[in-house]
């Protein structure tokens, strides 16, 4: 890596320029940790794979959001707060219908989300109450608006959600117009806990640069929604899964990884940057994956992931490079009847909880966010008239 000093006035010495900003800290925050050498993901002090196997959703949300897990009446509060405001106006609904059915799920959701904003935004960020029907509100219709263009781009009506349901099966439920098994349900709701924060990545990232603008929050999600749709960040999971596709079977692992490894082909769900072992998230995951399939069904592909990982991990460990967070996730969708393009959607619902939590953390210590650069143009020089140029 090349790096460029850049002399900043006053300061001792020069800063060094970093690519991307790895490596850099850009704030100070109480709201997730990551140990990467031991492999150990902390939301607010508590391990993800207690939270992921004790704790559901929103008492995750709110841990996140608010910094300590709920009281059953705030619990019971939280929850009915959200059920209460599932629902989305139908002039969005009508709005949704405008899209084009080709269009990707990730730009109807960051238009959507933008949209409340236009309904609720009074930017009253001082406002304590504010806050927190900001939170409920895109808590709560997020993942209606997913549901809804899925149904819409196939011609049909939205299904209104059901009051009945807990949040994972309500999204399940009107994502495929019928009432989920429990216990996909509760496999579906564990994968939203899995995604729902990972410190400071490009989609926080961006969330904590708008949020400094003090601009109002339904800009904040849809500026992280954004974000999350870029190849580099979501949607790895999608990548996994043609992968495999491509692989074939079991025993063209093997050489297939090697032809990857010499041609320097990205393989995908595999390295992260971060983590130096098996993410902790792939490790849950891929047990969530074997409830489902000792339930439901195999499906082979679940065969040619473990070869693939069991062959990486003779050529790929020793630099520190383990399956990530999308490795596994994918298939559990995929079992759950999940159409691909709407993994990253998913990855958007359950990333708000995390998002807004930065967002009212940027908040309690703000400053606008204005880094520096290197500038390498060209000298101060004179305007020429266009016929002398």
């Amino acid at each position: 890596m090349r790096w460029r000093s850049l002399v900043v006035t006053g300061a001792a010495t020069p800063a060094p320029f970093r690519p991307g900003l790895e490596g850099v800290p850009a704030t100070q925050s109480s709201i997730c940790d990551i140990d990467g050498q031991r492999g150990v993901l902390t939301y607010r002090g508590y391990p993800v794979d207690q939270l992921a196997s004790s704790s559901s959703f929103l008492e995750t949300a709110y841990l996140l959001i608010w910094g300590e897990l709920p009281t059953t009446e705030q619990l019971q509060e939280f929850e009915q707060e959200v059920q209460m405001h599932r629902r989305v106006s139908f002039r969005i609904r009508d709005m949704m219908k405008c899209f084009p059915s080709g269009g990707h799920p990730m730009d109807a959701l960051q238009s959507s989300a933008a949209s409340l904003g236009l309904f609720y935004s009074r930017r009253a960020l001082d406002n304590p109450e504010y806050i927190v029907s900001a939170v409920v509100r895109l808590i709560a219709k997020i993942p209606t608006m997913v549901a809804a263009f899925q149904l819409i781009r196939k011609g049909q009506d939205p299904i209104q959600p059901r009051d009945d349901l807990a949040y994972a099966a309500n999204f399940l439920y009107m994502l495929t117009e019928r009432e989920p098994d429990p216990l996909a349900a509760r496999i579906f709701d564990a994968c939203l806990i899995l995604h729902a924060e990972h410190s400071l990545n490009a989609s926080t990232f961006s969330a904590r640069v708008t949020a400094s603008t003090l601009t109002d929050p339904y800009a904040v999600v849809a500026s992280a929604v954004g974000t999350l749709a870029g190849p580099l960040h979501g949607g790895a999971n999608e990548d996994v899964l043609e992968m495999l596709g491509q692989i074939g079977s079991p025993d063209q692992v093997a050489p297939w990884l090697d032809r990857a490894i010499a041609g320097k082909q990205k393989i995908m769900g595999f390295g992260h940057r971060e983590y130096k072992v098996k993410d902790p998230r792939a490790v849950i995951l891929q047990t969530l994956a074997e409830q489902l399939f000792d339930q439901f069904g195999h499906d082979p592909m679940y065969d040619l992931a473990r070869k693939l990982e069991e062959v990486a991990a003779e050529r790929l460990g020793p630099k520190g490079i383990f399956p990530n967070v999308d490795f596994y996730s994918g298939l559990v969708y995929r079992k759950l009847g999940i159409p691909e393009d709407l993994f990253t959607p998913i990855f958007a619902i359950a990333r708000t909880a995390g998002w807004l939590a930065h967002w009212k953390e940027q908040l309690g210590a703000n400053r606008i966010y204005r880094p520096s650069q290197i500038y390498t143009g060209q000298p101060s020089r004179d305007w020429q008239p266009v016929g002398a140029r």
